[in-house]
Protein backbone atom coordinates (compact mmCIF):
# COMPACT_ATOMS: atom_id res chain seq x y z
CA UNK A 1 0.00 0.00 0.00
CA UNK A 2 0.70 3.41 -1.16
CA UNK A 3 -0.16 6.62 1.74
CA UNK A 4 0.62 10.09 1.06
CA UNK A 5 0.01 12.16 4.60
CA UNK A 6 -1.12 15.94 4.51
CA UNK A 7 -0.95 16.12 8.45
CA UNK A 8 2.16 16.17 10.21
CA UNK A 9 0.12 14.26 13.50
CA UNK A 10 -1.21 11.66 11.27
CA UNK A 11 2.61 11.09 9.42
CA UNK A 12 3.69 10.20 12.79
CA UNK A 13 0.57 8.15 13.62
CA UNK A 14 0.80 6.06 10.58
CA UNK A 15 4.28 5.53 10.47
CA UNK A 16 4.49 4.13 14.03
CA UNK A 17 1.66 1.73 12.94
CA UNK A 18 2.39 0.73 9.39
CA UNK A 19 5.92 1.28 8.77
CA UNK A 20 7.07 1.46 5.14
CA UNK A 21 3.58 2.39 3.58
CA UNK A 22 4.28 6.37 3.70
CA UNK A 23 5.51 7.46 0.38
CA UNK A 24 5.14 11.65 0.72
CA UNK A 25 4.48 13.96 3.57
CA UNK A 26 4.45 17.46 4.29
CA UNK A 27 7.46 19.65 4.38
CA UNK A 28 5.89 20.51 7.92
CA UNK A 29 6.05 16.55 9.26
CA UNK A 30 9.31 16.64 11.63
CA UNK A 31 8.06 13.02 13.29
CA UNK A 32 9.35 10.86 13.34
CA UNK A 33 13.14 11.88 13.01
CA UNK A 34 14.62 11.00 9.73
CA UNK A 35 11.83 9.69 8.20
CA UNK A 36 12.55 9.17 4.41
CA UNK A 37 9.82 10.25 2.35
CA UNK A 38 9.34 12.63 -0.30
CA UNK A 39 8.03 15.82 0.47
CA UNK A 40 4.99 17.47 -1.39
CA UNK A 41 4.80 21.01 0.40
CA UNK A 42 2.84 22.40 2.89
CA UNK A 43 -0.73 21.52 4.71
CA UNK A 44 -1.78 24.53 3.12
CA UNK A 45 -0.52 24.30 -0.49
CA UNK A 46 0.60 20.81 -1.21
CA UNK A 47 1.99 20.22 -4.79
CA UNK A 48 -1.25 17.91 -6.22
CA UNK A 49 0.79 16.87 -9.19
CA UNK A 50 3.49 15.73 -6.56
CA UNK A 51 1.30 14.03 -4.54
CA UNK A 52 -0.29 12.10 -8.02
CA UNK A 53 3.13 11.12 -9.78
CA UNK A 54 3.93 8.87 -6.14
CA UNK A 55 1.08 6.88 -7.28
CA UNK A 56 -0.74 6.72 -3.94
CA UNK A 57 -3.58 4.43 -3.05
CA UNK A 58 -4.72 6.68 0.02
CA UNK A 59 -4.01 10.25 0.98
CA UNK A 60 -5.19 10.84 4.63
CA UNK A 61 -5.64 14.48 5.26
CA UNK A 62 -8.12 16.65 8.01
CA UNK A 63 -10.62 19.40 7.62
CA UNK A 64 -8.86 21.93 9.84
CA UNK A 65 -5.46 21.64 8.40
CA UNK A 66 -5.99 20.88 4.41
CA UNK A 67 -7.99 22.72 1.46
CA UNK A 68 -10.87 21.59 0.70
CA UNK A 69 -10.00 22.45 -2.98
CA UNK A 70 -6.54 20.35 -2.81
CA UNK A 71 -8.27 17.61 -1.46
CA UNK A 72 -11.32 17.84 -4.38
CA UNK A 73 -8.22 18.01 -6.69
CA UNK A 74 -6.80 14.79 -5.22
CA UNK A 75 -10.48 13.06 -5.42
CA UNK A 76 -11.02 14.37 -9.22
CA UNK A 77 -8.11 12.60 -10.03
CA UNK A 78 -9.40 9.60 -9.07
CA UNK A 79 -7.22 9.45 -5.67
CA UNK A 80 -8.94 8.01 -2.56
CA UNK A 81 -9.05 10.37 0.42
CA UNK A 82 -9.86 10.20 4.01
CA UNK A 83 -10.73 13.67 5.35
CA UNK A 84 -10.76 13.44 9.84
CA UNK A 85 -12.00 15.59 12.14
CA UNK A 86 -10.51 16.06 15.63
CA UNK A 87 -11.93 18.18 17.80
CA UNK A 88 -11.21 16.15 21.23
CA UNK A 89 -9.54 14.19 22.66
CA UNK A 90 -12.09 11.00 22.49
CA UNK A 91 -12.68 12.07 18.70
CA UNK A 92 -8.82 11.84 17.97
CA UNK A 93 -8.97 8.48 19.00
CA UNK A 94 -11.48 7.85 17.10
CA UNK A 95 -10.04 8.92 13.97
CA UNK A 96 -6.50 7.30 14.46
CA UNK A 97 -7.99 3.58 14.72
CA UNK A 98 -9.59 5.18 10.97
CA UNK A 99 -6.76 6.44 9.60
CA UNK A 100 -4.60 2.95 10.67
CA UNK A 101 -7.46 0.40 9.83
CA UNK A 102 -7.53 2.23 6.49
CA UNK A 103 -3.84 1.77 6.51
CA UNK A 104 -4.02 -1.87 6.33
CA UNK A 105 -3.23 -1.97 9.85
CA UNK A 106 -5.23 -5.26 11.37
CA UNK A 107 -4.04 -5.08 14.98
CA UNK A 108 -4.65 -2.25 16.99
CA UNK A 109 -0.88 -0.42 17.72
CA UNK A 110 0.30 -0.43 20.93
CA UNK A 111 1.01 3.05 21.44
CA UNK A 112 -2.36 3.71 20.49
CA UNK A 113 -4.01 1.34 23.53
CA UNK A 114 -1.15 3.61 25.74
CA UNK A 115 -2.01 7.17 24.72
CA UNK A 116 -6.28 6.17 25.29
CA UNK A 117 -4.98 5.18 28.89
CA UNK A 118 -3.14 7.99 29.60
CA UNK A 119 -6.30 10.22 29.34
CA UNK A 120 -8.70 7.71 30.67
CA UNK A 121 -6.11 7.46 34.26
CA UNK A 122 -6.21 10.96 34.36
CA UNK A 123 -6.12 12.11 38.21
CA UNK A 124 -8.90 15.13 38.98
CA UNK A 125 -7.42 18.51 38.81
CA UNK A 126 -6.62 20.04 42.27
CA UNK A 127 -8.37 23.21 40.54
CA UNK A 128 -9.34 24.55 38.03
CA UNK A 129 -7.70 27.72 36.03
CA UNK A 130 -8.24 29.73 33.85
CA UNK A 131 -6.13 30.70 30.53
CA UNK A 132 -6.07 32.64 27.70
CA UNK A 133 -3.78 30.30 24.72
CA UNK A 134 -2.30 32.57 22.09
CA UNK A 135 -1.38 30.58 18.73
CA UNK A 136 -0.01 33.33 17.27
CA UNK A 137 1.30 37.49 17.62
CA UNK A 138 1.11 40.14 14.41
CA UNK A 139 -2.03 40.08 15.10
CA UNK A 140 -2.77 38.02 18.31
CA UNK A 141 -4.72 35.61 17.89
CA UNK A 142 -5.99 32.75 20.70
CA UNK A 143 -7.93 29.35 20.99
CA UNK A 144 -11.73 30.05 21.09
CA UNK A 145 -14.92 27.38 20.60
CA UNK A 146 -14.37 23.62 19.78
CA UNK A 147 -10.83 23.05 18.88
CA UNK A 148 -9.13 20.05 20.04
CA UNK A 149 -6.22 21.80 21.80
CA UNK A 150 -8.92 23.31 24.06
CA UNK A 151 -10.47 20.16 24.96
CA UNK A 152 -6.54 18.78 25.89
CA UNK A 153 -6.30 21.84 28.55
CA UNK A 154 -9.75 21.40 29.63
CA UNK A 155 -8.87 17.62 30.70
CA UNK A 156 -6.02 18.96 32.49
CA UNK A 157 -8.05 21.95 34.56
CA UNK A 158 -7.39 24.36 32.62
CA UNK A 159 -10.27 26.53 30.71
CA UNK A 160 -9.51 28.63 28.58
CA UNK A 161 -11.40 31.98 28.70
CA UNK A 162 -12.14 32.24 25.02
CA UNK A 163 -13.93 28.69 24.48
CA UNK A 164 -17.39 30.75 23.93
CA UNK A 165 -16.01 33.15 21.53
CA UNK A 166 -17.97 32.69 18.08
CA UNK A 167 -15.08 32.18 16.25
CA UNK A 168 -12.51 28.70 16.61
CA UNK A 169 -9.43 31.03 16.67
CA UNK A 170 -10.26 34.52 17.24
CA UNK A 171 -7.92 37.87 16.73
CA UNK A 172 -7.70 39.70 19.90
CA UNK A 173 -6.13 42.62 20.85
CA UNK A 174 -3.63 42.42 23.50
CA UNK A 175 -4.82 44.69 25.62
CA UNK A 176 -8.05 42.64 25.61
CA UNK A 177 -6.01 39.18 26.36
CA UNK A 178 -4.36 41.00 29.62
CA UNK A 179 -7.58 43.01 31.07
CA UNK A 180 -9.21 39.50 30.71
CA UNK A 181 -7.29 37.97 33.71
CA UNK A 182 -6.48 34.97 32.95
CA UNK A 183 -4.66 32.67 35.63
CA UNK A 184 -2.29 31.44 33.44
CA UNK A 185 -1.02 32.14 29.90
CA UNK A 186 -0.57 29.26 27.76
CA UNK A 187 2.53 29.41 25.02
CA UNK A 188 2.96 27.04 22.89
CA UNK A 189 5.69 26.79 20.63
CA UNK A 190 3.36 26.21 17.28
CA UNK A 191 1.81 26.99 15.11
CA UNK A 192 4.13 30.27 16.14
CA UNK A 193 7.32 29.27 17.77
CA UNK A 194 6.66 31.38 21.32
CA UNK A 195 10.07 31.03 23.59
CA UNK A 196 10.89 32.74 27.12
CA UNK A 197 12.21 35.50 24.90
CA UNK A 198 9.29 35.79 22.33
CA UNK A 199 5.89 35.94 24.30
CA UNK A 200 6.08 36.25 27.86
CA UNK A 201 7.17 39.84 27.75
CA UNK A 202 3.63 41.05 26.77
CA UNK A 203 2.00 39.36 29.37
CA UNK A 204 4.31 40.63 32.15
CA UNK A 205 2.51 40.29 35.86
CA UNK A 206 1.10 36.96 34.83
CA UNK A 207 2.21 33.88 34.66
CA UNK A 208 2.98 31.95 31.51
CA UNK A 209 3.40 28.60 30.45
CA UNK A 210 5.73 27.73 27.55
CA UNK A 211 4.32 24.41 26.37
CA UNK A 212 5.23 21.84 23.28
CA UNK A 213 3.03 22.39 20.66
CA UNK A 214 3.43 18.88 19.32
CA UNK A 215 1.93 17.59 22.99
CA UNK A 216 -0.90 20.37 23.15
CA UNK A 217 -2.10 19.98 19.11
CA UNK A 218 -1.02 16.34 17.54
CA UNK A 219 -3.20 13.54 17.53
CA UNK A 220 -0.66 10.95 17.17
CA UNK A 221 1.87 9.36 19.73
CA UNK A 222 2.40 12.13 21.19
CA UNK A 223 -0.86 11.79 23.17
CA UNK A 224 0.55 8.96 25.44
CA UNK A 225 2.95 11.31 27.06
CA UNK A 226 0.86 14.59 26.21
CA UNK A 227 -0.64 14.61 29.80
CA UNK A 228 3.35 14.14 31.80
CA UNK A 229 4.63 16.57 29.75
CA UNK A 230 1.86 19.40 29.83
CA UNK A 231 1.03 18.65 33.17
CA UNK A 232 4.62 19.57 33.52
CA UNK A 233 4.73 22.48 31.79
CA UNK A 234 1.58 23.87 33.42
CA UNK A 235 2.86 23.36 36.87
CA UNK A 236 5.99 24.92 35.99
CA UNK A 237 4.41 28.52 35.35
CA UNK A 238 4.54 31.16 37.82
CA UNK A 239 4.60 34.71 38.29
Amino acid sequence: MRVVSLVPSLTEAVAASAPGVLVGATDWCTHPAGLDVVRVGGTKNPTTDRVLDLAPDLVVANEEENRAADLDALRAAGVEVLVTEVRSVPQAFRELDRVVGACGVRNRPRWLDEAEAAWATLPEAAGRRSAVVPIWRRPWMVLGRDTFAGDVLARLGVDQLYAGHAERYPRVPLEELRAAGPDVVVLPDEPYRFTADDGPEAFAGLPCALVSGRHLTWYGPSLAEAPRVLGAALAAAHR
